[in-house]
């Protein structure tokens, strides 16, 4: 059979830049093991894809929008006080910058387009639905968006976590479906991946024919898999439970701290807290106060291809975030065959399933405390019943999140795009 040709746009797609680029890259190389791509991306990113052996063979299109993107880029930084919060105000800042991107694009392959060199158009960074397209509405061969992700309120009782990561510009967020090339973009496009629930409800009512169930996270069986690792929760005690990521406010690290420190049973176990932030000096302090600097271990961060082994030492995945929209290190924590633990809100309920894991009610910060105590209790007072939960999330990961499964997936709606079939959703991801 023919293989698709397919035009890639991906604006973020870095093989060594964390989160979205790297979720681009690793996407753009799996569908091109089998389409023939082309992947226009930003000048910004060919430094280091070139230099990626992984990128030999694919054929990156570069495009260059700096007289727009720098200037804005420079300013939205200063406004925002550094580039780490107000994610929800970078977003605005980005869209003239985005639109700048896709004009370019469509500058260069406009004549390839019409002449018919390629099948489809998908566009796959960003993947903010509140990111229109400029070709969505110009392409003359059908265009495909996503995974798209976004459309997670903060709960509001966090709304002090809310503050402090400057996300007051969270309000303005519906005014992007009255901007420019807005409604065309889902008006225009034949097939559209949305991640989760909370994504698929915000998109236009006139194009849920069009939506299917796709999360954009994936993993590298290769860093993590369950190789020469005993069963979680088997063996002789101490357990070891993990928390991993930024050490930030809405990740609320505090609440698997918290909770660690304040049981008893826990005491003859060990948290281990991977990765660095802000309330890195706050965090340590409360296990101070309460005498557990014994029990709980802070690492700093530990490069992403170690994330994999050190799972492998770890029982429990400890993940407390509370506005999580893609959580792709849950999925590495269930191919690596950990037990979860993680706030039944976003992304991370979505993924563990009450059979692959402990999912805690979404409350105020007390409650969920009590609650993840509650769990991590259960778990090492009662190790026989866990190795299931670990082993069913370990095949759900393994059956649909793998980055090259994912791209056969994506090219099963392909073929009935340009076969002019009707979209329906496979519910591979359930």
């Amino acid at each position: 059979m023919k293989k698709p040709r397919v035009l890639i746009l991906a604006d973020d797609c870095n093989p060594d830049w964390p989160s979205l680029p790297v979720v681009g890259y690793k996407y753009g190389l799996s569908l091109a093991k089998f389409c023939d791509v082309t992947i226009a991306t930003h000048l910004r990113n060919r430094e280091n894809i070139e230099k990626d052996p992984r990128s030999k063979g694919v054929d990156f299109r570069y495009v260059d929008n700096e007289y727009v993107a720098r200037p804005i880029h420079r300013f939205s930084t200063w406004i925002r006080g550094g580039g780490k919060v107000a994610w929800s105000l970078a977003m605005i800042f980005k869209y003239p910058a985005y639109l700048t991107f896709e004009w370019e694009v469509w500058k260069t392959f406009k004549n390839a387009l019409i002449s018919g060199e390629y099948d489809l158009v998908h566009r796959i960074t960003p993947m903010s639905p509140t990111m229109p397209s400029y070709i969505a509405g110009k392409s003359p061969v059908p265009f495909v968006i996503g995974p798209l992700n976004g459309n997670l309120d903060w709960p509001k009782e966090f709304r002090s976590e809310q503050s402090r990561e400057k996300e007051r510009a969270r309000a303005l967020r519906d005014f992007y479906k009255y901007l420019p090339y807005s409604s065309a973009t889902y008006k225009n496009a034949k097939l559209i991946l949305a991640a989760f629930d909370h994504t698929a409800r915000d998109l236009p009512e006139s194009a849920s024919s069009k939506v299917v169930s796709f999360p954009e996270v994936g993993f590298d069986p290769e860093w993590f898999n369950t190789t020469d690792r005993k069963p979680a929760f088997a063996g002789d005690t101490p357990y070891n439970f993990a928390f991993v990521g930024r050490l930030v406010p809405y990740k609320v690290p505090e609440v698997a701290i918290r909770a660690f420190c304040e049981s008893d049973i826990l005491a003859r176990h060990k948290l281990h807290i991977v990765g660095e932030g802000p309330e890195r000096d706050r965090l340590e302090e409360i296990v101070r106060q309460t005498g557990r600097t014994d029990s709980v271990v802070f690492h700093g961060w530990i490069d992403q291809k170690d994330v994999g082994q050190f799972f492998k030492t770890v029982d429990g995945f400890v993940f407390p975030s509370i506005r999580e929209l893609g959580a792709g290190v849950v999925v590495e924590a269930m191919a690596s065959g950990c037990v979860n633990f993680v706030t039944n809100y976003g992304a991370p309920g979505d993924l563990v399933s009450a059979d692959r894991g402990f999912r805690i009610e979404l409350n105020n910060l007390d409650t969920m405390v009590a609650g993840y105590r509650q769990a991590m209790e259960e778990a090492v007072t009662n190790p026989g019943n866990q190795h299931l939960k670990a082993k069913t999330a370990e095949e759900y990961a393994s059956a649909c999140l793998t980055w090259n499964r994912k791209a056969a997936l994506t090219v099963l709606y392909y073929d009935d795009i340009i076969a002019g079939r009707p979209v329906t959703d496979r519910r591979d991801y359930t």
